[in-house]
């Protein structure tokens, strides 16, 4: 997004198609994605188990999504890419306590505080955070610890 790439343009997914080595089917993965959220795990997590451990490559052949079925099953909305900022975002701040001169932190800051506050206003209007909503550090800090 802050960068000089071009990004991805040129490139296309695969198509998707249900392999013939895949052993398990929509049922199946289902439960299995609620039992992994019952456990506690993040969608990404989860999606990184299923690969690997259960040969499952993506749940969206069977028409599935893994954050919609562990948003139902733990009856909490996840937002885990707010949340990771928000402890990249932390961390920094930190890190510019301890070094003040860095210039290049600074700039990286101001950066992720403006990513913070653009999915911020995405998930305001979504209804997933109120509609006010306001980033500040001090919050981040409560929230990450």
């Amino acid at each position: 997004m802050h960068s000089r790439k071009h990004g991805k343009h040129g490139s296309h997914k695969p198509p998707r198609k249900k392999h013939v080595w895949m052993a398990y089917e929509k049922d199946e993965t289902e439960k299995l994605i609620s039992k992994l959220a019952k456990d506690g795990n993040s969608s990404a997590v989860i999606g990184t188990i299923l690969r690997d451990q259960y040969g499952i490559p993506d749940v969206r052949v069977f028409g599935l999504r893994v954050r919609k079925i562990a948003e139902k099953e733990t009856g909490e909305q996840m937002m885990e890419d707010m949340y990771n900022l928000m402890v990249n975002a932390v961390n920094l701040h930190r890190h510019m306590d301890e070094n003040k001169g860095d210039a290049k932190a600074k700039h990286g800051l101001e950066l992720l505080e403006s990513k913070i506050r653009r999915l911020g206003k995405y998930y305001a209007r979504e209804g997933k955070l109120p509609k006010g909503w306001k980033y500040s550090i001090d919050e981040a800090k409560l929230l990450v610890k």
